[in-house]
C-alpha cells in the first residue's frame, strides 16, 4: 500500500513538473523578461489590480513594473527527497536569502531591472520560509484570484511536500495565500546592510 502511494505521488510530481514547464513557457509571453537567481525565478511584468500602499510610504499602482518571484519547485522537490522535510525547509530558506541578495545586486546593475518598482509573490508559507527576508504581507484583494490561489497552492503543497497531506490536515485554516511585497528601496537598503556584515 505504501509502495502504491509512493508511486502515485511520484507520478503526480512528474505531472506537476511538466505542467510547470509548460506554464513557464507561456509566462514568457506575458512578461518583459524572465531571469533566474539561485532558487528563484524573477518574472518582470506589469502590476494589475488595485494600488498597494507599502510600509515605507511607496505605492505600487496598476501598470507599474514589478518583479514577480517564483520558487524553483524542481529544486525544492530535490531537497525534500534528499534531506527530508525539516532540513529541506532550512536549505530552501538559506537559498532564498542568497537569491534575494543576488536580486538586490542585479537591481542596481541590470538595465532590464532598472524600472522594477517592487518584488512581489504569492505564497502559503508566509509563516516560516520568508521570515526575516524583509517582505510585507498583504491580503489578496480579488476574491476570485484568492480562491484560485488557495486551491492551487494547497494542491502544490500536497503534491510536492513530503508531509504535504498531513500538513494540510493539521493546518488547513492557516494555509491562506498572501501577497509578499518588498519595494525596490527597501530591498536595496536591507541587503546592502547584509553585505556589510
Amino acid at each position: 500500500m505504501d509502495l502504491l502511494k509512493s508511486i502515485s505521488k511520484k507520478s503526480m510530481q512528474s505531472i506537476w513538473m511538466t505542467w510547470e514547464a509548460v506554464f513557464e513557457w507561456f509566462t514568457k509571453f506575458r512578461s518583459a523578461s524572465s531571469k533566474k537567481y539561485g532558487i528563484c525565478k524573477l518574472v518582470v511584468r506589469r502590476h494589475h489590480g488595485k494600488s498597494v500602499e507599502c510600509h515605507d510610504g511607496e505605492w505600487v499602482h496598476s501598470g507599474d513594473w514589478v518583479g514577480e518571484l517564483h520558487l524553483d519547485n524542481r529544486q525544492v522537490l530535490k531537497f525534500s527527497k534528499e534531506l527530508g522535510p525539516d532540513r529541506a525547509a532550512l536549505s530552501t530558506a538559506r537559498m532564498l536569502r542568497k537569491s534575494m541578495q543576488q536580486i538586490s545586486v542585479a537591481m542596481e546593475t541590470d538595465p532590464e531591472l532598472a524600472h522594477v518598482k517592487a518584488l512581489t509573490g504569492i505564497t502559503l508559507l508566509h509563516r516560516g520560509i520568508i521570515h526575516g527576508l524583509g517582505f510585507e504581507l498583504h491580503p489578496l484583494e480579488s476574491k476570485g484570484f484568492r480562491i484560485f490561489s488557495t486551491y492551487y497552492l494547497r494542491l502544490l503543497l500536497r503534491v510536492l511536500h513530503p508531509g504535504g497531506k498531513q500538513r494540510m490536515q493539521q493546518n488547513v485554516q492557516k494555509l491562506v495565500p498572501k501577497m509578499l511585497l518588498i519595494t525596490r528601496q527597501s530591498l536595496l537598503t536591507r541587503y546592502r546592510k547584509e553585505a556589510l556584515v
